[in-house]
């Protein structure tokens, strides 16, 4: 099996502590391009969730004039999902609540820039 263009960024992002899952995602539809899981966490469920999260957010900025969206993050009371994206592609880390979200901001940001 061939490794896809986006398995060293996903295998390095997956080493940071917390971080329990990290994926590539198609912003249209959600589905999934690449992706480093741990057992137990539905790729597919966070995939579609954050790529339309992702989406509405980037259209809401873009609506109220402040340019593209660069970084979103949701935190819930059992987790986060970060998210960055690029030419289509969302790339997404799902990670528990006490991940170094700055560290992960700082390593998706420089990883956005190979996606598509």
């Amino acid at each position: 099996m061939t490794a896809s263009p986006f398995s060293a960024m996903l295998s390095a992002l997956i080493r940071h502590r917390g971080v329990k899952g990290c994926l590539v995602v198609g912003e249209g539809d959600g589905l999934i391009v690449d992706s480093n899981l741990q057992i137990g966490v539905n790729g597919a469920t966070f995939a579609a969730l954050t790529a339309s999260l992702y989406r509405k957010a980037r259209r809401a900025a873009q609506a109220a004039g402040f340019g593209d969206a660069t970084f979103l993050e949701l935190d819930a009371e059992g987790g986060r999902v970060c998210a960055v994206g690029r030419n289509d592609l969302v790339l997404v880390v799902v990670a528990e609540p006490r991940l170094n979200v700055g560290l992960v901001r700082v390593e998706m940001l420089k990883a956005a820039e190979s996606l598509g």
